[in-house]
């Protein structure tokens, strides 16, 4: 039972709270008495409430809140000592977040469907991530309930729907106040069953203390909205001013959520994945996000590997990322999207006073859907169906709106890394299209100076495997203009991901351009063609929304990739209008606001060559301009709008075989676009994702 600051107080009236870590006397408890319980963590839910999918209008049995919550009801049955947190990242991800932000904002009298399940799910207490912060703060504050104490950023009058539980976020502050915009920390008091050393059972009191921590990049990621309004710290400099106060207040276990992964490189407070660092600064738990990873690598049969990124690390950096532990600290990452439940077990003594735990008896899992035999799925809790239907259905009703404008080829992104553009190239046109205007209709003198520079465009194919065999792009191909359906508003979304990125254009030399270049193709593995053993093309998926596509119209720029090369030396042949590209070259690049101000680390890209900040998302960009070809001429075809390659790969003799891993059954698809390189579908693996062939010779 958890226990309300009503009886807390009065627990601390007749001893039995105290600080420093010790919150009972020893006269109330038995030296020797053991408790045990565990700490539960969902990450990067981005709004998949439901099993669904609603860029394909399908169910989707891989993900969801729905089914984490068979997995979270299994995991209390099991520990009845629990505390349930959330890493952050919860609002933003699907159609049904960007309806109730966007489309058709829920009223203060209103809850986010994601909170509504999160709420009768009983979470204990959550944290922030990145994506928070997308639809703006005076959104954020509305569907939180809270007042960030910001000049010019108000929440509506009265009580909000929002979390029922403690959220907290420790290292942001507002500019203006200097104060944080959350509360920094928070003490959960719980009442737990424990053994005495008779074998008794007693219930004790134990203190929970929670932190949360985001990447500073939301500056730069989210700057049309927290500029001048918040100021991010580094985690480790966070955490070690509120430890000690945590433990004053007389936290027995403190968690830290930090939505960042593991860089176990030298610290820098602007660090984007410093999780690491905060292993070290007196915390018991850690509890990591943001990648969108596992770890530490599942427990179920016939369990994936260990991603490449957590291989990796040196031994040296104390991360044992089998077992679940960095630097002695247990630390659990619950992939994303619901797709798993982070457990960690503890067991602790009371001993002189004292709550201590026992290192040797805690245990740390990624809980996945199929964790009982790794074949059979844990079904979908109808409760949390029931509870959200009204928003579900609605949001599938706004999907389904037309854009009046058919295609006749798939848009996939299935072998967008072999060099299928399908997904990518009408983004890209998109992109091109609405700078051109913007250009050439500006008052400002400098921009219509720029009218001769060659226009240019990059996009990334967002989901392409990042999270699964079940996440890539493929809007199908729709019916004639007589038949009653064609690309609807969910379409759009299909193509580009991240509702919040807005377009911005930058003004590069072709000595950036290559530079540019050789960052994306840092996505791809460094293939031997003497080596006889399977090599991954693309060892781990974990930041392709990195890997940028370049485009010119008529395909005039084209390069190519040399995947046999040190990644840093691989872009070769890269020409314009078929000339090589100089370094002196003046080039205008349409892009988005987060790798315009930084994202993705392309040296020289970092805000001070952006010339264009439009005040309209990429995703809206894409959509108006489907509606403009529909105007137009009703459709948009595989000749116009989906087979320019502008790149390739360097061919290549290998002795062994590489492959592509990439969803089941879509060979004759790679086939179909002209994809030659694209050979054979081979097994697949543990993951579900299937080995494609790939003959770097074609």
């Amino acid at each position: 039972m958890k226990i309300n600051m009503v009886m807390y107080a009065a627990l601390a009236a007749v001893g039995m709270v105290g600080c420093g870590g010790t919150n009972t006397t020893s006269q109330t408890i038995p030296e020797g008495t053991t408790v045990s319980l565990a700490l539960m963590e969902t990450t990067d839910i981005h709004s998949n409430v439901l099993g669904y999918n609603y860029y394909s209008l399908a169910a989707d049995a891989t993900v969801g809140l729905d089914r984490a919550s068979t997995l979270i009801q299994g995991a209390r049955t099991e520990n009845p000592n629990n505390v349930l947190l959330d890493d952050g990242d919860v609002i933003q991800g699907t159609l049904l977040g960007d309806w109730q932000a966007v489309a058709t904002p829920v009223p203060c009298s209103g809850t986010l469907a994601v909170h509504k399940a999160m709420n009768a799910l009983k979470y204990d207490g959550g944290g922030l991530g990145n994506h928070e912060f997308n639809y703006g703060l005076p959104f954020l504050s509305q569907v939180t309930n809270t007042d960030f104490g910001i000049p010019g950023i108000s929440k509506p009058a009265g009580s909000c729907g929002a979390p029922t539980y403690p959220m907290v976020l420790t290292n942001v502050t507002g500019v203006a106040s200097g104060k944080p915009i959350y509360q920094p920390y928070s003490l959960i008091p719980r009442q737990f069953t424990a053994v005495t050393p008779d074998g008794s059972k007693i219930s004790v009191p134990m203190n929970i203390g929670i932190m949360s921590f985001v990447p500073p990049q939301i500056l730069t990621w989210d700057q049309k909205n927290l500029a001048g309004l918040v100021a991010v710290g580094g985690v480790q400099e966070a955490a070690n001013q509120y430890v000690p106060q945590l433990r004053a207040k007389g936290a027995d276990v403190i968690v830290a959520l930090s939505h960042g992964g593991l860089d176990t490189s030298p610290y820098s407070p602007k660090m984007e994945n410093g999780s690491y660092y905060l292993s070290t600064t007196g915390i018991d738990a850690l509890m990591i996000g943001h990648s969108h990873l596992i770890f530490p690598r599942g427990k179920e049969t016939g369990a994936a590997a260990l991603d490449p990124s957590f291989a990796a690390i040196p031994a040296s950096a104390k991360v044992d990322a089998v077992n679940g532990f960095v630097n002695g600290v247990p630390t659990v990452m619950a992939q994303s999207w619901g797709r798993r439940l982070g457990i960690i077990k503890l067991t602790y003594v009371y001993t002189a006073g004292k709550w201590v735990v026992q290192p040797a008896k805690t245990t740390v899992e990624a809980r996945g859907f199929t964790y009982t035999d790794g074949k059979t799925s844990v079904a979908a809790d109808p409760a949390i169906t029931t509870l959200i239907q009204p928003e579900h259905t609605a949001t599938i009703a706004y999907a389904k709106q037309p854009l009046g404008v058919t295609t006749d080829f798939e848009m996939s992104a299935y072998f967008a890394l072999a060099g299928d553009v399908s997904a990518i190239e009408l983004v890209n046109q998109a992109q091109i299209d609405y700078v051109k205007k913007f250009i050439a209709t500006s008052s400002d003198t400098t921009l219509a100076s720029y009218k001769n520079i060659p226009v240019i465009s990059c996009s990334a194919p967002f989901k392409a495997g990042r999270n699964g065999p079940t996440d890539f792009t493929d809007v199908a191909p729709t019916a004639s203009t007589a038949a009653p359906v064609g690309l609807q508003v969910r379409n759009p979304g299909d193509l580009y991901l991240y509702s919040n990125n807005n377009l911005q254009a930058v003004k590069i030399k072709g000595s950036d351009l290559k530079v540019w270049l050789e960052t994306a193709a840092k996505q791809f593995g460094q293939i031997d063609p003497t080596a006889t053993a399977e090599q991954d093309l693309v060892p781990t998926y974990g930041t392709i929304y990195n890997y940028d596509v370049f485009y010119a119209e008529n395909n005039a720029l084209t390069y190519q990739i040399d995947v046999t090369k040190p990644a840093g030396s691989r872009i070769v042949n890269l020409t314009y209008l078929g000339k090589p590209v100089a370094d002196a070259d003046d080039f205008i690049v349409a892009t988005n606001d987060y790798r315009a101000g930084g994202g993705g680390n392309v040296p020289g890209i970092d805000g001070s060559k952006t010339i264009i900040k439009s005040p309209d998302a990429n995703q809206t960009v894409v959509s108006n301009y489907l509606k403009t070809v529909g105007a137009a001429t009703g459709k948009v075809t595989l000749a116009a709008n989906g087979s320019a390659n502008s790149w390739s790969f360097v061919k290549v003799k290998t002795a062994g075989p590489v492959i592509l891993r990439s969803a089941p059954g879509h060979l004759a698809l790679a086939q179909g676009s002209g994809i030659k390189n694209v050979t054979a579908e081979g097994s697949v693996d543990a993951s579900g994702f299937s080995h494609y062939n790939i003959d770097l010779s074609k």
